[in-house]
């Protein structure tokens, strides 16, 4: 192969064998990692594919490559659901000061750019209990 000029700033080349032009290095949509670990930790704290792609605007399929690629495993326990909620700073400050959102569950805050998104696990109420 000989090089054969640039197109949109991206080498060409070309075979001598058979006269094929291409080009090699495609450049792809990179995404800034802390979206790819902020997702895998939303996985799994046992959100789902399609709400982490509601709350990051990151595709699912996207989501569900990286749990494949790093062989994620979301833990089975079915004693427990997690819930979420997205809050502003005021919002959250206002949340964690009344202490009936705290009993009976434990939670987990992360930060989401401007946001702050608190996961709550709370146990299934079994009836007759």
């Amino acid at each position: 192969m000989v090089k054969s000029g640039v197109v949109k700033g991206r080498q060409r080349y070309r075979c001598r064998n058979c006269n094929y032009f291409f080009t090699v290095l495609k450049s792809g949509k990179n995404i800034d990692p802390y979206y790819v670990i902020k997702a895998l930790q939303l996985y799994i704290e046992g959100v789902t594919y399609r709400e982490i792609e509601r709350i990051l605007g990151i595709s699912h399929v996207s989501v569900m490559n990286w749990v494949k690629q790093y062989n994620i495993k979301a833990p089975e326990n079915y004693e427990y659901r997690p819930t979420y909620k997205v809050f502003s700073h005021a919002e959250l400050l206002d949340f964690f000061g009344d202490r009936d959102n705290l009993g009976g569950s434990g939670c987990m805050i992360t930060e989401l750019g401007d946001k702050f998104m608190v996961i709550k696990w709370e146990r299934f109420r079994k009836s007759g209990l």
